[in-house]
């Protein structure tokens, strides 16, 4: 099935205590800007990174972005104030709450019901603020499939992967990058099984950061590991990260426009006029009812990114 819903390929993060950074943040190109409350944000300054982000959310203009605040895990003495501030200054022009390090589907289900009292007592619209898992640990991981259907309201699973390499004690310093004495890709059991709950339960995958900023070129090599497997779209902490990852989970220009064809020739022969045929040549290659599948996820990845195609189908001469 083809994932779509809000586009994600590229998701900012932009620590909450920065008042010049929530304010550049509204003018680059990410489809998705996450203001931190946790990692990003020192004990102290949390207070004052609540009263900036909801000042931000209700005074910034966010347009084309889904706007969501991350907030601090469950297990600290600072998430229910994070969801009451957040919510209650700026619900109206939140789009989702990110919950990090989420063990199980009880993590989940308290913020979906503190979220609707929210809504209930702000007169706000009930489930549309949305949620965003992210696995860190490996009880999260464990109990992936249980987080993704926690609640309706969930529309993203993240890999989270500075904590999750440190809740199993791997051994290594670069977050989100290959281990020399591994001899193939650590991360990519964790990869698929992220991505098999978000696809089983319709939600979208989101690979997690690269930390090494001013490398693009690693990032963008990084990046082409999880696209490759398909997932959405991955986190970027660096303006210049942005393009790459936009890039990098758009399809090519070629396949989207061979996506297009395969569907534009599949309804053509499959149809009365066409021959009522369910596998046909296109060009040198045999289409059929798996091919459409196939083009559907290409196109609909395209179509998201604002891509035009460039041919056009023509049926046959008789």
């Amino acid at each position: 099935m083809a994932v779509v819903g809000r586009p994600r390929r590229s998701c900012l993060a932009v620590p909450g205590s920065s008042v010049k950074m929530l304010g550049k943040a509204q003018g680059l190109p990410a489809d998705q800007v996450f203001l931190d409350l946790e990692d990003a944000v020192a004990p102290l300054a949390k207070p004052d990174a609540r009263k900036n982000i909801v000042a931000a959310l209700n005074e910034g203009d966010w347009v084309g972005k889904t706007r969501v605040v991350r907030v601090n895990d469950l297990t600290t003495p600072w998430t229910y104030r994070d969801v009451i501030d957040v919510v209650e200054g700026a619900g109206a022009n939140l789009d989702c709450v990110m919950l990090p390090k989420v063990q199980n589907a009880a993590q989940v289900q308290w913020l979906d019901m503190t979220l609707t009292q929210l809504e209930k007592t702000l007169g706000l619209e009930v489930g549309r603020i949305g949620i965003e898992a992210q696995i860190e640990n490996a009880a999260g991981l464990v109990n992936v499939d249980a987080i993704a259907v926690a609640s309706a309201r969930v529309e993203t699973i993240i890999f989270g992967p500075a904590d999750f390499m440190a809740s199993i004690n791997m051994k290594s310093l670069v977050v989100g990058g290959l281990i020399p004495d591994y001899p193939g890709d650590p991360y990519h059991y964790i990869l698929m099984r992220i991505l098999m709950a978000a696809r089983m339960h319709d939600k979208q995958a989101i690979d997690g950061p690269f930390l090494q900023i001013r490398d693009v070129d690693a990032f963008r090599e990084v990046a082409k590991r999880s696209a490759a497997l398909g997932f959405d779209g991955k986190w970027v902490l660096h303006p210049g990260q942005i393009d790459a990852a936009n890039e990098v989970y758009s399809p090519a220009q070629a396949d989207y426009d061979h996506a297009e064809l395969i569907l534009d020739a599949y309804e053509h022969y499959t149809s009365e006029v066409g021959g009522r045929l369910g596998a046909v040549m296109l060009g040198d290659e045999m289409i059929d009812e798996a091919s459409r599948k196939m083009a559907l996820v290409i196109a609909a990845k395209g179509r998201a990114a604002g891509q035009t195609r460039t041919s056009t189908f023509t049926p046959p001469a008789e």
